[in-house]
C-alpha cells in the first residue's frame, strides 16, 4: 500500500511538471544537435565514419567556391539542388553563419526557432551527400559587424560566389563585384512556359479584382486570372490562355473558360483577356 502511495505521488508530480520539462527537453535536443555539428566540424579529419562525408576546414577551398548564407540554408532548396549535381566546386559554410543559425534555433520565438532548427537539419542533409565537398571555415572579420558584410569579405578573399535568397545582399554583393547565385531567380527561370492559345486545367480558388473574374494558380505559384471564372469557384476546369504578362513580381496569366473561348472563336471573337 505504501509503495502504491509513493508511486502515485511520483507520477502526479511528473504530470504536473511536464509542461516545464518538455520545453527544456526541446532546448536540450537543439543544443546537443549543435554540439554534434561542432564536433564534426572540428574533428572531421580525425573521425572516419562509413557513408558519412565530414566537413573539413583546414584544406584551402577549391576553385568554384560557393558560400552559403543563412537565408539559403533555412530555405532548404539548396539541398535538393546539390543532389542533382548541378553545382560544382566547394560549398563553404562560414562559422559566423553557423553561429547565426544556432542563435535563431535558440530563439524564444517559436517561428524563428523552427526556422533555425530547419537550417541545421538542412546542413546535416548536405553533409551526408557523398558527391558534395562541404567545408566550414573559421575565418572571421572582427571589425565587420553585419553577417552580410562578412559574407562579402569572405567571397573577396576566396574569390567565390555567394548563394543566397536575400535580394538586398544580392544587390550589395553585385555592386562590389561579387558573383551571386540567387535560388529564387533560378526557380523563376525554370517555370514552365505557357503560351497564348494553350489549354490548361486549373482550380478556381477565389474571386478576381474585376467583376466576374476568378483566380487560380499553377503549381509554381503563378497567378491565373480567368474571365467569368467566378461562377466556377471551387471547381477544376479547362481554360484557354489568352495572354501572359511579365511583372516585377513575376508572371501573370490571363485566360478564359474553354467553352466560351471555343464559342467566341467560332464567331471570330476571341480577344486577349485583360486588355
Amino acid at each position: 500500500m505504501a509503495a502504491n502511495l509513493l508511486s502515485n505521488v511520483f507520477f502526479s508530480n511528473l504530470y504536473n511538471h511536464q509542461q516545464t520539462i518538455l520545453p527544456l527537453l526541446g532546448v536540450l535536443y537543439g543544443v546537443c544537435g549543435y554540439i554534434g555539428l561542432r564536433i564534426g566540424f572540428k574533428k572531421g579529419e580525425e573521425i572516419h565514419l562509413p557513408g558519412w562525408k565530414l566537413f573539413s576546414k583546414n584544406a584551402p577551398p577549391s576553385e568554384n567556391a560557393k558560400i552559403l548564407d543563412t537565408s539559403v540554408i533555412i530555405d532548404g532548396r539548396i539541398a535538393d539542388i546539390t543532389e542533382t549535381g548541378f553545382l560544382e566546386g566547394t560549398l563553404i559554410i562560414p562559422q559566423f553563419v553557423l553561429n547565426e543559425l544556432q542563435h535563431i534555433a535558440d530563439s524564444s520565438d517559436s517561428i524563428k526557432r523552427t526556422r533555425g532548427k530547419r537550417g541545421l537539419e538542412v546542413l546535416h542533409h548536405i553533409q551526408k551527400q557523398a558527391s558534395v565537398d562541404v567545408r566550414i571555415v573559421d575565418t572571421d572579420y572582427p571589425t565587420v559587424k553585419e553577417v552580410d558584410s562578412k559574407l562579402i569579405e569572405l567571397a573577396k578573399e576566396v574569390r567565390g560566389k555567394i548563394i543566397t535568397n536575400d535580394s538586398n545582399l544580392n544587390k550589395v554583393a553585385e555592386l562590389q563585384g561579387i558573383e551571386v547565385l540567387n535560388i529564387n531567380e533560378l526557380t523563376n527561370s525554370l517555370k514552365p512556359v505557357v503560351l497564348p492559345g494553350e489549354e490548361i486545367n486549373v482550380k478556381i480558388l477565389k474571386e478576381g479584382k474585376e467583376m466576374g473574374q476568378g483566380v487560380a494558380y499553377l503549381d509554381d505559384g503563378t497567378m491565373i486570372v480567368v474571365d467569368n471564372g467566378r461562377r466556377q469557384m471551387g471547381k477544376t476546369i479547362d481554360v484557354i490562355v489568352t495572354s501572359v504578362l511579365q511583372t516585377p513580381a513575376g508572371r501573370m496569366i490571363f485566360a478564359r473558360l474553354k467553352e466560351e473561348a471555343n464559342r467566341n472563336q467560332g464567331e471570330g471573337l476571341l480577344l486577349p483577356s485583360g486588355q
